[in-house]
């Protein structure tokens, strides 16, 4: 059976300890964070473990920054350096993987020779520290398909589809048949269907089609169904955290019933 991981963020009220308490009883096993702040990460990752539960993946920094990294300057070596640090800290909380970015928005850059060699940078310290590097799907295809191309022989490369993007940042595109079989870890999330409305909702309270996610991820590697919630979407104004996480713990199960 497929083990069912969710966001630290899917709390308001709620402290990490009793989070990680409460969701364990649901039947999470794993959960990860999208923080920067190390000092942050570390607190949660004690409090993480101590609850008998696995800190899958830390998501490396992405706003405002990744563009850069296809640029030649001072900025893009920046955001290689916080890339960098992210792997670090996955070694030293024990997160095995690194969910890393490839643009942003409707603007990013192409490929190019400079971002190229940031990136293989970035995989190569990852091999040295024993992460892995999770590729997620945003709104250029191009981007990820060529890192793909270029790290196909990486065994410590794959990726993290995240189905609410590709709901809402490409509609009709689909990632699985073109990369699933790389397939190491999920962002499982709803939303309208509006396109650049990345809107973070419990499966089946949005538009997106989870007969399809179910199908996609049934003929893909059998990993973990991890929920990234944003516990303050309008939907879920004036509901209790107990409340939130038991409707999102009956909506995973339910797609993984679906899955099979």
């Amino acid at each position: 059976m497929r083990e069912l991981g969710i966001n630290l963020g899917a709390r308001i009220e709620m402290d990490v300890p009793t989070f990680c308490a409460h969701i364990r009883e649901l039947g999470f096993t794993r959960v990860f964070s999208g923080s920067t702040d190390p000092d942050k990460v570390r607190r949660q990752a004690e409090e993480v473990h101590a609850a008998g539960l696995c800190y899958d993946t830390l998501h490396a920094p992405f706003k405002g920054i990744m563009n850069a990294i296809w640029q030649e300057g001072d900025e893009g070596e920046e955001t290689l350096r916080q890339l960098m640090t992210c792997v670090d800290l996955c070694t030293e909380v024990g997160a095995p993987i690194a969910v890393v970015h490839l643009s942003a928005g409707e603007k990013a850059p192409p490929p190019t020779d400079v971002g190229r060699g940031r990136f293989i940078r970035l995989v190569e310290q990852a091999d040295s520290k024993g992460v892995k590097i999770a590729f997620e799907n945003q709104r250029k295809l191009a981007n990820i398909a060529w890192a793909f191309e270029e790290f196909k022989d990486a065994s410590h490369v794959g990726f993290c589809w995240d189905c609410g993007h590709e709901g809402c940042f490409t509609p009709g595109r689909r990632y699985m048949p073109l990369f699933g079989e790389r397939l190491i870890c999920t962002h499982i999330q709803d939303n309208e269907g509006i396109y650049g409305k990345d809107s973070h909702l419990i499966p089946f309270d949005g538009a997106l089609d989870f007969d399809y996610v179910a199908e996609a991820l049934r003929a893909a590697p059998e990993i973990p169904l991890t929920l990234e919630l944003k516990r303050k979407a309008v939907p879920y104004e004036g509901m209790t955290d107990e409340d939130y996480l038991l409707r999102a713990a009956a909506a995973i199960k339910r797609l993984r019933e679906r899955i099979g």
